[in-house]
């Protein structure tokens, strides 16, 4: 069985896979995943799981160096937005690197998901609820 603390097994070859600057998006329930993009869905139901602890289960395998969110996410969610910036920081300490934080519009939000490697949907039901990690590299 697999040590470390992602089980998931397309999430974890999802990870293993990704090269520099290849996005993944983790998002609500309710996002609308582009036909063309790989869709992860852990939706179970209302809540569950979360977008905080998909986020923070991805943030311990995966090395970001940036972030792109909605703008209406920081204004209309404002507590779960600071909850996931606070992950943010905890990286940023682990790694001694700074994540470059972006803000588009929900729209445009949509439009780059087509980009991503996979859309992982989460049962999260907050409003904008919704991150673009791009990797990093270890080195």
């Amino acid at each position: 069985m697999k040590k470390n603390q992602l089980l998931n097994s397309e999430l974890s070859y999802l990870v293993a896979t990704l090269g520099h600057t290849d996005e993944v998006t983790v998002c609500d329930a309710g996002l609308p995943v582009p036909e063309t993009t790989s869709r992860i869905d852990l939706a179970l139901t209302h809540g569950v799981p979360g977008f905080i602890e998909t986020a923070r289960t991805l943030l311990a395998e995966m090395q970001i160096e940036g972030v792109v969110l909605a703008t209406e996410f920081r204004e209309i969610s404002p507590d779960l937005h600071a909850e996931l910036l606070g992950l943010l920081e905890i990286e940023e300490q682990k790694t001694g690197k700074t994540i470059r934080r972006t803000y588009i519009s929900h729209e445009a939000f949509k439009t780059r998901t087509g980009e991503s490697r996979a859309v992982v949907r989460t049962g999260e039901c907050t409003p904008y609820a919704n991150v673009i990690f791009q990797a990093g590299v270890v080195f």
